[in-house]
């Protein structure tokens, strides 16, 4: 049987304590007075906490919990570990240079790191030593469950329940017990879109002393970022964002693209930059959404090139297109059409610039069909020259044979 460790809270603070009506500066007198006007007066404290905060309030109102009740933090059953443990374990390998990374930065602040699966069970946490209080001890051990079912209002529950960022700061926490606690979490999704993971960070006794929110959020980033090209390996993998300085970093945004052209997925980040959905339609493409067809984006990222590309809805972003295979690439063919070094222009002109001013489509057609004359028009050997399947020059052919 697991060890539990029930911990039990004081009464709550009686509410004639918080004086109605005076000006609050402080974050713990809101509070107060949100809490006074909440659970004493039945008014909902808009403006004192957050939305997130009073939602949770309701919801473990609705649950019947009472705000005085003792908590036990124990962990769930050795199998339930496991089992956690093993189907988080692409999670736990995407993200262990990060993890790393953020508690050698918060080493000596008292702060713990805690990741949790989409169910709110702790899958990694920091050392914590039992100085730094008896409910940082108890929560950030593995197999613990954060979920607000079982310790009310925390960030890690609230980000399960919603998929947003949260923070809970002191008596923002439903239950007296864990009023020392402050916690500022974020999600990490997965390639389909649903949440994968919280990134938590956590101290006990203290504000903190720094934005939290946003390092959880960067953090929660590049471990997403990490996940998505584990979990499913792209033929092509776009990255962008508005200038090339943000290329390799949390901010940037992610595109994997399939060997017909077809956008498997895209990270946070990039579909905040082109406001696309959660998850791409089936009938999504590269040129689509980018404007761009895959031939020039699968030389481009042998060439290792840059690409500055006015996208359709005007938006002018930095490319860049990688491959897996692109390290064994042969050089390009001559008559590539693709220039020694991009343009200012759009990455279509860039990519293509045929004379006759043909269209993109047109571009990528030209470039099938040199590189096949150049290889005496053996489909294989072209398809490991331009880095694609057969069946992508084979449908290429079909096309241009129907459009004649």
């Amino acid at each position: 049987m697991p060890h539990r460790s029930p911990l039990h809270c004081p009464p709550e603070v009686p509410a004639a304590h918080v004086a109605p009506n005076v000006f609050f500066s402080t974050p713990t007198q809101r509070v107060g007075l949100a809490r006074q006007r909440f659970f004493d007066e039945g008014v909902r404290p808009t403006g004192l906490v957050s939305e997130a905060v009073i939602q949770s309030w309701t919801r473990c109102i609705q649950a019947e919990r009472a705000t005085t009740e003792s908590l036990s933090f124990t962990p769930v059953t050795r199998s339930r570990i496991d089992s956690a443990v093993a189907r988080n374990r692409l999670l736990l390998e995407a993200g262990q240079e990060d993890l790393r990374q953020l508690q050698a930065l918060l080493a000596g602040t008292g702060c713990k790191v805690i990741l949790t699966d989409a169910r709110c069970v702790v899958v990694h946490a920091s050392p914590t030593e039992r100085e730094h209080g008896p409910l940082m001890w108890l929560a950030g051990r593995i197999g613990v469950d954060l979920s607000e079912a079982c310790v009310g209002t925390t960030a890690p529950g609230m980000v399960a329940i919603s998929g947003q960022s949260c923070t809970v700061q002191g008596a923002e926490h439903y239950f007296a017990l864990n009023r020392g606690l402050h916690c500022a979490a974020a999600p990490i999704r997965d390639v389909r879109g649903d949440l994968a993971a919280v990134l938590d960070l956590s101290c006990e006794g203290r504000e903190f002393q720094f934005d939290a929110a946003a390092l959880a959020r960067t953090y929660a980033a590049a471990i997403e970022n990490r996940l998505l090209v584990r979990q499913a390996r792209p033929f092509v993998l776009l990255r962008f964002q508005a200038t090339p300085q943000l290329l390799h970093t949390p901010l940037e945004g992610l595109a994997a693209v399939d060997e017909c052209g077809q956008l498997l997925w895209m990270n946070a980040a990039g579909r905040s930059l082109l406001q696309a959905p959660r998850s791409p339609r089936e009938d999504t493409t590269v040129e689509r959404t980018f404007g761009l067809p895959l031939a020039p984006l699968i030389a481009a990222a042998r060439a290792g090139r840059l690409l500055w590309h006015g996208l359709p809805n005007g938006l002018r972003l930095c490319l860049l297109a990688q491959t897996e295979q692109h390290a064994t690439y042969p050089a390009p063919p001559p008559a590539a059409p693709m220039p020694a070094r991009p343009l200012p222009e759009s990455a279509a002109a860039a990519a293509a610039a045929p004379e006759d001013g043909a269209r993109l489509r047109d571009a990528s057609q030209q470039l099938i069909e040199k590189t096949l004359a150049a290889c005496a028009g053996n489909v294989s050997r072209a398809a490991r020259e331009l880095g694609v399947s057969r069946g992508l020059i084979y449908r290429h052919l079909k096309q241009a044979s129907a459009a004649r």
